[in-house]
């Protein structure tokens, strides 16, 4: 039996805290636990740091990436910053402009509006203008804080810290453009390779004006059924953090797979539901729209299926692992064999499908979907 899921929290009390979970505490703003949450929805508290309001949301009980939500008063700004970790932006709504700088250099500005995605460079200056007079702005950041928090214990090390990544931020007026490099990945087949000749293409870049009008997507074979999908890679501002958007056609699913914990995904338009289940266990369905955000837990299955009239369209934003990084993941044999661990069609519960046909034609969707002949069961 699926079972649908409440937005809400979480958390084991009795568990010792790690040096992140106590910074976090430290920082003064709530935090929201779950599976999943609505990043338009969450409850924001005053943040001292940054000199606007924000929340940390922590998906699944995880310490490899965080994200956190903030928004910024209408003609305000956000306080000047620095830190020696990670952060991809997207801004959920509102308009204004960044200003990036490195102590000794000139600083660089630029604009962006609600869907725009970018990342400020490794540890360089950094502060957020809202461009509005009487609307505030609202902006997600996946970050890689946790780690780094772990690892060296020292908020100066982290904020105060003066060195300059200089193989990875030019001050000039390109970088923040939306000129990008298109880049072809080539994978190894092994023999236990399902399908030969396998690529990954990487939008490699520092700006995205517009995730929701991105149009470089390629078509996804790999994890969909023929003619289901196109998507696409991209790496911002030469992070270890890297990402992709998925555009799911009307009356497809994507095959159940699962990987290490981290990935965080988040509706950008169209109607559907994501299943997430771990193995042996039931499936609770997460159903979507614009501001969900989701993280599946460590090496929990996941699926996610496209039901109403337009296509569907996420972005996930996580470790890389491939081109010129690999970060947390699964087993790279496994990647390599058969594109990740994955639920071919034919070794799925055949409840899956039967939901899917069911919600499809409660909202008129014709199942593109080729029928299935079941062989087996997995997950």
């Amino acid at each position: 039996m699926d079972k649908q899921i409440d937005d809400g929290q979480s958390q084991d009390s009795k568990a010792p805290k790690t040096t992140y979970a106590k910074w976090q505490l430290e920082e003064g703003i709530p935090i929201h636990r779950h599976f999943w949450v609505d990043l338009y929805a969450l409850e924001l508290g005053p943040w001292e740091r940054r000199g606007c309001r924000g929340a940390f949301v922590n998906l699944s009980e995880q310490e490899s990436l965080d994200a956190y939500v903030a928004e910024i008063a209408p003609g305000q700004q956000s306080k000047p910053i620095r830190h020696m970790f990670e952060e991809a932006i997207y801004i959920l709504s509102g308009r204004g402009s960044t200003t990036i700088w490195y102590d000794g250099m000139g600083k660089q500005s630029f604009e962006w509006q609600e869907g725009s995605l970018f990342s400020p460079p490794l540890n360089s200056w950094h502060q957020h203008y809202n461009g509005s007079g009487d609307t505030p702005v609202r902006y997600l950041a996946v970050t890689t804080a946790p780690l780094c928090v772990n690892l060296y214990h020292s908020k100066d090390f982290i904020y105060d810290n003066p060195f300059i990544f200089r193989d990875r931020y030019v001050p000039d007026k390109d970088y923040f453009s939306e000129k990008g490099v298109l880049e072809s990945i080539q994978f190894p087949d092994s023999k236990n390779s399902s399908q030969k000749g396998r690529s990954w293409w990487i939008w490699k870049t520092n700006f995205i004006a517009n995730v929701r009008q991105f149009n470089q997507l390629k078509e996804n074979t790999f994890m969909y059924a023929p003619g289901a999908a196109r998507s696409m890679w991209f790496d911002l501002s030469e992070n270890t953090m890297a990402g992709h958007i998925a555009e799911q056609r009307a009356g497809f699913y994507k095959k159940a797979h699962r990987h290490a914990a981290g990935a965080h995904i988040t509706v950008l338009g169209g109607k559907g539901y994501s299943l997430v289940w771990p193995d042996g266990k039931d499936r609770m369905r997460i159903d979507w729209k614009p501001g969900i955000m989701l993280s599946p837990p460590d090496m929990w299955w996941h699926a996610h299926f496209s039901t109403g009239q337009e296509p569907a369209l996420h972005m996930a934003l996580r470790w890389s692992n491939a081109g010129g990084y690999i970060g947390v993941t699964t087993n790279w044999r496994q990647w390599q064999d058969n594109f990740g661990e994955q639920i071919e069609y034919e070794d799925e519960d055949p409840e899956i499908r039967k939901m899917f046909d069911e919600e499809c034609a409660r909202n008129g969707v014709e199942v593109k979907m080729a029928p299935v002949v079941y062989r087996g069961r997995r997950g």
